[in-house]
């Protein structure tokens, strides 16, 4: 063995000289983490013989530091040692990293404790009890570690879509052409989709790949402010301009001077509003209220709006010299119900931003929840769908993001229902009707089912159910 840190011991399978072919075979072993502060050597020994990479880690930190740089492992946590009741916010911390899948390993009277059966079911995939066989050990760590690097989000490379735009389908590959391809000159834009499809990253994305892109990037909806509050927004008052002017304010078009004013929402503008813009357009200056001369802004505008604009234009609501003016080159967004497998990206994507606000480890979404995404509208398109993840993230009580989770439960009635998922929902509905029918005692409910009390409880564990807390004291 080598020592490489404090509490962190690299277990080398074959010492000796190292060879391009041993290299080569060292880079594709399964690697684990094995946490404990009390290794056993017949059990690395058996990991030697089994072709695995074993990392033997005694700390939190340390486990940390060996899966800085993002890398999948196995991990083997030996709750017998590691277990400290002063410390259960560092472990569980430690056990919820995304990029491991752990395994715990403890004697099973330890399972009594409400505290450990709640970090097993919670982030690890599966556990042994002691005494067991070295073997059983390594084909569940084994178990744990295919399953991470197919459970974790794994996502398509987006290295050609536009700063925070994600997307891989070809109306988004469309989409970043065109972004690329307006910013490189000074031209009015008009971005056009429905809400929720994400314009002002549009809008954005063209300001920062543009020569402006130093210079301000002000956003201004336009729908917000109200009518009687727009000209001094947009242009600017002088100082004594109305009562309670008591200085002058720069206008929202003259801070962006040399950059991007992000009219959004241009289709809600009052028309009374518009003659006033126009103006600007024409002429590229603007007059603050109560000011005696003109002022040159240098400014690019790009406008959005979800509004049907050639329907405005034709009941009077919009004017069309000012349509024209903002509309030189134009820019749709596709709906999310168009970008076909974008939607789980967008999913995963995320799942994995805001994966810290579950109260448990989650391992992604589960087929139903992908298929009842793949059926749904999206009438409120890509903020619709984050604010479903989110609220799933924080309300799923199991280990992955099903369609109730979603809210789309509906949406899943002619999705394909495989014969593992229709066991499993079917057990799960046998043991909730076995709790009710007992009241939540496990030893009852158990008989009823004809399996024992500990088998009952490894099944809760694995639906994530939360019976086994409330009825610990029985046991």
């Amino acid at each position: 063995m080598s020592r490489e840190g404090p509490g962190h011991t690299r277990f080398q399978s074959r010492p000796g000289g190292k060879t391009k072919t041993m290299q080569k075979m060292k880079a594709i072993k399964r690697r684990v983490i094995y946490f404990t502060r009390d290794p056993s050597p017949a059990l690395l020994a058996s990991f030697e013989e089994r072709d695995w990479d074993v990392d033997v880690i005694g700390s939190v930190r340390d486990v940390r530091q060996a899966v800085d740089d993002g890398s999948l492992a196995a991990g083997l946590a030996d709750l017998s040692s590691v277990f400290d009741p002063a410390d259960i916010a560092a472990l569980e911390a430690c056990l919820a990293m995304p990029n491991i899948g752990w395994v715990a390993m403890t004697a099973a009277p330890e399972l009594d404790d409400a505290v450990i059966r709640r970090l097993v079911r919670d982030y690890c995939f599966d556990y042994v009890t002691l005494p067991t066989a070295n073997a059983r050990v390594i084909d569940t760590v084994g178990h744990a570690c295919g399953m991470i690097s197919l459970g974790e989000p794994v996502f398509v490379d987006t290295s050609t879509a536009e700063d925070e735009m994600i997307g891989t389908c070809d109306a988004m590959l469309a989409l970043f052409r065109s972004i690329r391809k307006v910013a490189a000159n000074d031209a009015p834009v008009f971005v056009s989709g429905e809400s929720g499809t994400g314009k002002e990253l549009t809008a954005a994305a063209i300001h920062a790949h543009s020569p402006r892109r130093n210079a301000p990037f002000v956003a201004i909806n336009c729908g917000a402010i109200p009518p009687h509050l727009l000209q001094s927004e947009l242009f600017g008052y002088e100082r004594g301009a109305f009562t309670g002017a008591n200085q002058r304010r720069i206008g929202r078009v003259e801070a962006a001077h040399g950059g991007t004013v992000f009219l959004d929402e241009i289709g809600d503008l009052p028309f009374e509003s518009q003659a006033s813009l126009l103006r600007f357009l024409q002429e590229s200056t603007i007059d603050r209220l109560g000011g005696n001369g003109s002022i040159d802004v240098d400014v690019r505008i790009i406008s959005a709006t979800h509004v049907d604009m050639e329907a405005a234009i034709e009941d009077g609501r919009f004017r069309a010299d000012l349509y024209h003016r903002l509309c030189v080159l134009r820019i749709d967004e596709p709906p999310l119900r168009a970008r076909g497998k974008d939607i789980e990206l967008l999913a995963l994507y995320t799942l994995d931003r805001y994966r810290k606000d579950a109260s448990r480890r989650l391992y992604g979404f589960s087929p139903d929840a992908i298929a009842a995404m793949h059926q749904y509208d999206w009438p409120g398109n890509v903020r619709e769908l984050i604010n479903r993840v989110r609220r799933a993230i924080v309300m799923s009580e199991g280990r992955t993001i099903t369609a109730d989770d979603l809210e789309l439960a509906s949406y899943v009635a002619t999705a394909p229902l495989t014969l593992a998922q229709a066991r499993e929902t079917a057990e799960r509905q046998a043991i909730e009707l076995a709790l009710l029918r007992h009241r939540g005692r496990p030893g009852d409910a158990a008989r009823e089912l004809s399996i024992s009390r500990a088998t009952l409880y490894r099944l809760l564990g694995a639906h994530g159910m939360r019976y086994g807390e409330d009825s610990a004291a029985e046991m």
